[in-house]
């Protein structure tokens, strides 16, 4: 080949890639606009959560939620939509919960909140000298010194920590397992700092499990806010001797049937190829649980809608999942993933909202080194969005049970610094979401959906073919 014709070559290769880099450019600029302009995030939002509230796993709003969405994506005109039935566990709160100590001859009131999962105490209340630790490793030199006593974990969020969710990550266990380890030792009772950066009154809920053991041996368990959390300390620090009380009347319930809520574009290409993009719809109930996952349900569902708005046919079938229960026991994930294997779907992608809806700043990927290299050549896409994160890591709950060698697992990724000051708390409420942040993140994961329709994902028979 003489040059004159190798120049042509490349002249014309280069003009191909730089269409299609304008192409991408124009498409995900027309689905911001789309989203900042004529986003119906928002709406959905307020009603979801001003009109039914907090979606606990088994409750009325959990039901008034499926039917609403329901409603609202049969309206959207997709190609499918339907229910998934799913057993899901059912426990209620009762009556407000109440706990006190006294100090000085003058009564002390804590704000307080059962764990969910737990049992109630006696109906009287519960009242035992306190312990604290702030570790499994400090309880375990204690040891039996524990017996009779309430076991108050006072492990608190690492502030040093810049990702706010791995501080989580690093007390999250006390509130799991905090009764389960104190009830072997004998202990009558747990209560547990609210896992929460900032101090202030609220006390967060939040799941925690017996595990096997025996049900002599289950006993309450109930958080506190951070800042009665501190004041507690304080006082044990001159009065080993100090009892606390407190009083909850929670329930656990059989199991009840409930649903994921799932609609979908079908693929003119590729319909038997599926994209999954969800959030749970379930919440705690002592806020209207608008970041947790309010928030990821109705950018899940906007994704499918800004799709349809931008002119954009996928090649693949795109899906939205609604998945129900993941706050305590995960049965839409894992039921999702059960049936996907059941019908041999196969699933190439899949992306997950459940992080607040906070201004977007990039994604998190579970996925193969050829699939993120993809990825990383898509950057100069987003950043004129200021999206500029895009790293290895934790992908969402939900999406999880999907996990294979082949799939494209993806989180989004906001800005989480203030994310837990709402994370299972009563301030987890509609009017804390600010309505631009949400609809950019609605964008921000339209866009990686489209990007990821139109190229596909990198297999490992692809990359075998390569190396050939």
């Amino acid at each position: 080949m003489n040059n004159m014709k190798k120049n042509t070559l490349l002249l014309v290769l280069f003009s191909s890639i730089l269409s299609f880099a304008q192409s991408d450019d124009a498409t995900v600029k027309t689905i911001y606009s789309q989203s900042l302009t004529n986003g119906k995030a928002y709406v959905w939002l307020d009603y979801l959560s001003n009109q039914i509230g907090g979606r606990l796993s088994g409750s009325t709003n959990a039901d008034k939620a499926v039917q609403y969405t329901k409603s609202e994506l049969e309206k959207l005109g997709l190609d499918n939509v339907w229910l998934q039935e799913v057993m899901v566990p059912k426990w209620e709160r009762g009556e407000k919960e109440i706990a006190y100590f006294d100090t000085r001859g003058e009564r002390e009131n804590v704000n307080i909140c059962a764990l969910g999962g737990s049992v109630a105490t006696p109906e009287s209340g519960l009242k035992a000298q306190v312990v604290e630790v702030k570790s499994f490793e400090e309880l375990a030199t204690l040891g039996l010194a524990v017996k009779g006593k309430i076991v108050f974990f006072n492990g608190a969020m690492n502030p040093e920590l810049i990702n706010t969710f791995e501080a989580y990550g690093g007390c999250s266990k006390q509130r799991y397992a905090g009764a389960y380890e104190a009830g072997k030792l004998g202990a009558v009772g747990v209560i547990v700092r609210s896992l929460n950066l900032r101090q202030d009154d609220f006390p967060h809920t939040g799941s925690m499990s017996y595990m096997d053991l025996p049900n002599s041996q289950r006993i309450p368990s109930a958080a506190i806010s951070t800042n009665d959390a501190n004041k507690l300390s304080e006082v044990l620090k001159k009065d080993k001797n100090l009892e606390f009380y407190f009083k909850q009347s929670c329930k656990q319930f059989e199991d009840v049937l409930s649903y994921n809520v799932i609609g979908e574009i079908t693929g003119s290409e590729f319909p038997n190829e599926y994209m999954v993009v969800g959030g749970h719809l379930d919440s705690w109930d002592l806020g209207d649980g608008s970041h947790d996952d309010g928030a990821g349900v109705v950018q899940s569902m906007d994704v499918l809608r800004l799709l349809k708005e931008s002119g954009i046919k996928p090649k693949r079938t795109i899906r939205v999942v609604l998945f129900m229960n993941e706050e305590n026991g995960l049965r839409g994930g894992k039921k999702y993933a059960e049936e996907a294997k059941r019908k041999n779907e196969y699933h190439v992608f899949a992306l997950e909202s459940d992080s607040g809806g906070f201004t977007p700043r990039g994604f998190s990927f579970d996925c193969s080194d050829a699939n993120m290299d993809k990825v990383l050549s898509w950057e100069p896409l987003f950043k004129p969005y200021l999206i500029h994160y895009f790293e290895k890591g934790y992908s969402g709950a939900d999406i999880g049970p999907l996990k294979n060698d082949n799939i494209v697992l993806a989180g989004l990724r906001p800005d989480s610094q203030r994310y837990f000051d709402h994370h299972h708390a009563s301030n987890d409420t509609f009017d804390t979401v600010n309505k631009r942040e949400l609809e950019l993140g609605a964008a921000t994961m339209t866009s990686l959906i489209y990007l990821f329709d139109k190229y596909g994902t990198v297999t490992i028979s692809n990359v075998e073919e390569i190396k050939d």
